[in-house]
């Protein structure tokens, strides 16, 4: 069960960093509306990654936890945002998947 809210924790984390992007272009009510989500996530994130870590070990947990927000941004902002595709960012994302998917292979929970 930890691991399911470990992972839920990481896709807030992916929320916040969308709801920051959508703000910066937003104004008025818009802009608050994307500032309430930020906030929103972001609280919900950490309330996840707290629970998660009562069972899991912190380096674990927290390692996993940024690389699915990374990788998690990164592909919303490829098909959300539009932001460019290469090789590297590709290869390097790839590289950070792996190592999720090990850390979580050879933990011990």
């Amino acid at each position: 069960m930890a691991w399911l809210i470990l992972i839920v924790a990481g896709l807030f984390e992916v929320g916040f960093a969308a709801c920051l992007a959508k703000s910066k272009d937003a104004t008025g009510t818009e802009k608050t509306f994307w500032y309430t989500g930020f906030f929103v996530a972001l609280s919900l994130s950490m309330l996840l990654l707290m629970k998660a870590v009562e069972t899991l070990p912190i380096g674990t947990a927290y390692a996993v936890w940024t690389g699915i927000g990374a990788v998690g941004t990164v592909l919303v902002g490829v098909l959300v945002f539009k932001d460019p595709v290469s090789f590297w960012r590709i290869f390097f994302i790839t590289t950070l998947i792996a190592s999720i998917v090990g850390l979580k292979t050879v933990s011990s929970h």
